[in-house]
């Protein structure tokens, strides 16, 4: 499973820097408040990379968090777009989200097969 997660993870990643820079226009549409697209983006983004790293869930964090200050910054040399302080506190709080829920699954996950392994404890 992490190795999917990783592919994921990367596709994802890499999906978001051409969203992020691309020319407004071919920027697609889900729902009209970018805001949820963007959190939703990023909260799957955390997600992912801690299920694909499930040892490293700071690594996991700080990669979210790091992309989208990088491709919020990168919108400043884009003609068509803007980098925006608002825009990077959605996206690093919903990445921190996603990080969480994957941690927490996580945990369950461990005790329950713990559990199993150890039914006495």
């Amino acid at each position: 499973m992490p190795k999917l997660a990783r592919l994921m993870a990367w596709t994802l990643a890499a999906a978001l820097v051409f969203v992020t820079l691309a020319p407004i226009g071919l920027r697609p549409v889900v729902t009209e408040d970018a805001n949820v697209e963007r959190a939703l983006a990023y909260a799957l983004l955390g997600f992912l990379f801690a299920i694909a790293y499930p040892r490293h869930w700071l690594l996991a964090l700080c990669a979210g968090i790091g992309i989208a200050a990088g491709l919020e910054v990168g919108q400043i040399f884009a003609a068509s777009r803007h980098g925006r302080v608002a825009d990077f506190l959605v996206k690093a709080s919903a990445a921190g989200i996603g990080v969480a829920v994957a941690q927490a699954l996580l945990m369950v996950r461990y005790r329950w097969t713990r559990r199993e392994i150890c039914p006495g404890e």
